[in-house]
C-alpha cells in the first residue's frame, strides 16, 4: 500500500499525532525509517530498542497500542513475539543438554510416546533446525487454541499426515517440530513448559513481562493486534487463534528481550559451546548447509554478520536482530498483521547504525 487511505480519518490523525510527538522528541534517521514504513504499510504501533555494545542507544515508541481506546505505544507495551519464541524453546532444550539429560542427536521417540514409524529417525536436532520432514501443522484444521490438543492427540493427528521428505534431506520451516520440542521439555523436566521456561530463563533474567499470550489472562499493557480487510481498513485480529504453544506463544517487551540478548553476550545462561551450536548453520544429508541454527536465522545483512529471527502471529509482527561483530542489537515489535514487516523495519533501522 502506498498511502494511509486505508485508515479511518480519526485513527489516522491519532496515529499521526502520536508519531509526530515521538519524532519531535527523538528525531534521528531511525525515526525517519520507521515513519516511512508506517506511512506506506498498515502498522498501528511500533516499539523499538537499539542496543550498542551492551548499552541502549535508542528507545522509541510510535503510534497506537490500541486503536479503539486510543492508547499510544509505550516502551513497556507488551506484544506477541510469535516465532521469536523459537529461540527460547531452543534455549530450553539446550539447558537440558547442558544438564546432561538429553542430546540433540537423541531420537524424539525416546521422549514422546506414540510417535509413528515414519518418525523413527527424527532427532531433536532435526526439530531444532526445521529438517525433520514432518508437515507443518499451522494452516491445517483442528489445531485451534480452543481445542488445545494434549501431546498424545497432537502426535496422533500429525501422524495422519504424510512426511514432506526424509529427515535431514531438506530444510522447510516447521512449527510442528518446535511444538514437539516443547513437549520434550515437559517430558524430560517433569514440568509444564511455561513453568520450566519461567524457572530456567524468564525469572533468572528478570524478564517479568514475558509470559504466555493466552487470551483469557489479563496482561498489563498488552497491545491489541490488527489486520486489514479487503478494503484496506483496520480490523481486530482473528479471534480463532491457532494453538502455537512452544513454537510461538510468548508475549514480551523490548526491554525484556534486551535482557535476553544481554544474557547471550555472557555465559550466564548458555555456555560458549552451546551458543556455538545454536549459531552454526544446519548441515543436510548431502553435506550442503542452510543458514539456520537452533531457532535462529543466520543470514548476513550487506556483509555484516546477522543472527536473528522474525515472528508473525495474527495481528502482530516481531523481530530480534543481532549483529555480533558490530556490537549491535535491534529489537522491534509491532501490532501489525503484515507478515514479516517487523524484520523489514528492524533491518532498515539496523542499516542506519551499521553505516555509522
Amino acid at each position: 500500500m502506498e498511502n494511509c487511505s486505508f485508515l479511518p480519518m480519526q485513527i489516522k490523525l491519532l496515529c499521526a499525532a502520536a508519531l509526530m510527538l515521538t519524532l519531535s522528541l527523538h528525531a534521528d534517521p531511525a525515526d525517519d525509517v520507521v515513519a516511512d514504513y508506517m506511512k506506506h504499510h498498515p502498522i498501528p504501533g511500533v516499539s523499538l530498542l537499539v542496543v550498542k555494545d551492551g548499552q541502549p542507544i535508542k528507545s522509541a515508541a510510535y503510534g497506537m497500542a490500541n486503536l479503539e481506546l486510543q492508547v499510544p505505544v509505550k516502551p513497556e507495551t507488551v506484544f506477541e513475539i510469535g516465532s521469536v519464541s523459537k529461540q527460547f524453546t531452543a534455549a530450553g532444550i539446550m539447558l537440558l543438554v547442558q544438564d546432561g539429560k538429553i542430546s540433540v542427536d537423541d531420537k524424539i521417540s525416546q521422549y514422546l510416546k506414540g510417535t509413528p514409524e515414519a518418525w523413527k529417525d527424527i532427532t531433536i536436532r532435526h526439530c531444532l533446525t526445521h529438517t525433520s520432514g514432518i508437515k507443518n501443522y499451522t494452516g491445517l484444521d483442528g489445531f485451534e487454541l480452543t481445542k488445545h490438543l494434549p501431546v498424545d492427540q497432537f502426535i496422533k493427528r500429525m501422524s495422519e499426515e504424510p512426511m514432506d521428505f526424509k529427515p535431514g534431506e531438506k530444510w522447510k520451516y516447521c512449527n510442528t517440530g518446535f511444538n514437539l520440542l516443547g513437549h520434550i521439555i515437559e517430558s524430560v523436566s517433569g514440568k509444564k513448559y511455561w513453568d520450566y521456561m519461567n524457572e530456567r530463563i524468564f525469572h533468572p533474567l528478570g524478564m517479568t513481562h514475558t509470559v504466555n499470550r493466552f487470551p483469557g489472562t489479563v496482561i498489563p499493557n498488552r497491545a491489541s493486534g490488527y489486520e486489514t480487510n479487503r478494503a484496506g481498513k483496520y480490523i481486530n485480529r482473528d479471534y480463532d487463534l491457532t494453538d502455537i504453544f512452544s513454537a510461538g506463544e510468548i508475549v514480551s517487551t523490548v526491554g525484556d528481550l534486551a535482557k535476553w540478548d544481554a544474557a547471550l553476550d555472557t555465559d550466564q545462561l548458555l555456555n560458549a559451546d552451546t551458543k556455538k551450536a545454536i549459531w552454526t548453520p544446519v548441515k543436510l544429508n548431502d553435506g550442503s548447509t542452510h543458514e539456520y541454527g537452533f531457532g535462529w536465522f543466520l543470514n548476513p545483512l550487506k556483509g555484516h554478520k546477522n543472527i536473528g529471527h522474525s515472528g508473525s502471529t495474527s495481528g502482530f509482527s516481531a523481530s530480534n536482530q543481532r549483529f555480533p561483530d558490530d556490537g549491535l542489537v535491534v529489537i522491534l515489535l509491532t501490532n501489525s498483521g503484515e507478515d514479516g514487516i517487523a524484520t523489514k523495519v528492524a533491518k532498515s533501522v539496523a542499516e542506519v547504525y551499521l553505516k555509522k
